[in-house]
């Protein structure tokens, strides 16, 4: 059985449950918020991965005015920013970034710029120069624009990239962008990614004479 593989002109990167597992402070902040709100903690968590938070509490309470979502989200991410214990990069992280260093990739997160540089911080990882955060779009995953946005900064063609992820609303978006999906972990495996592994050190990477990236994925 052949190996696969994927060639791509530029690689648009999630950040937490991709680069980083950052599962043990979403479970303290979210789980804390759905006892107060009255909801199950595990649905919460089910719908608040790969999401901005005042979109996830709009879908879990569709009746509440936005503004009060959009207070309690500012809340939450101070909670957040400030809480990295237990946060560490997933297994392969490191050597993947590294192995990206002078390859067109971009960061392509649902949290807000402070967020990210706290988590890739906690985790000891690089924080690629390129990047598009909550605030650089007016639509969330599973909304395209994150991604769209990422290869434009990229100066690629969305079909010239490829997204990692590892959430169901990561998936979809990267999917609706037209881009091939690397599902990262268990829980990417049931939304229908282009490529499953179980994390990024089933990931080689190999920088092609003509600017291209050649991608090949073990196991």
């Amino acid at each position: 059985m052949s190996t696969p593989s994927l060639t791509v002109r530029a690689l648009l990167l999630d950040m937490d449950g991709t680069l980083v597992n950052s599962d043990a402070v979403v479970a303290r902040v979210w789980r804390g918020w759905a006892v107060e709100q009255g909801l199950d903690p595990d649905e919460v968590l089910r719908v608040a991965h790969g999401r901005q938070g005042h979109l996830t509490m709009a879908t879990l309470l569709p009746h509440r005015p936005m503004e009060q979502n959009y207070a309690e989200n500012r809340r939450l991410l101070a909670m957040e920013t400030a809480d990295t214990e237990g946060i560490v990069p997933v297994p392969g992280a490191p050597a993947f970034l590294a192995a990206l260093q002078d390859l067109p990739h971009a960061l392509v997160t649902s949290a807000t710029s402070a967020l990210a540089e706290a988590r890739m911080t906690a985790a000891g990882l690089r924080m690629p120069a390129v990047r598009v955060t909550a605030a650089d779009v007016s639509a969330s995953k599973p909304d395209p624009e994150g991604f769209l946005k990422g290869a434009a900064e990229l100066g690629h063609h969305p079909e010239e990239c490829v997204v990692f992820e590892d959430s169901g609303a990561g998936i979809a978006a990267g999917l609706a962008a037209g881009m091939p999906v690397v599902g990262v972990g268990t829980r990417a495996r049931e939304h229908g990614p282009t490529v499953q592994i179980p994390d990024l050190e089933q990931v080689r990477v190999t920088g092609l004479p003509d600017g291209r990236v050649r991608l090949t994925f073990d196991g």
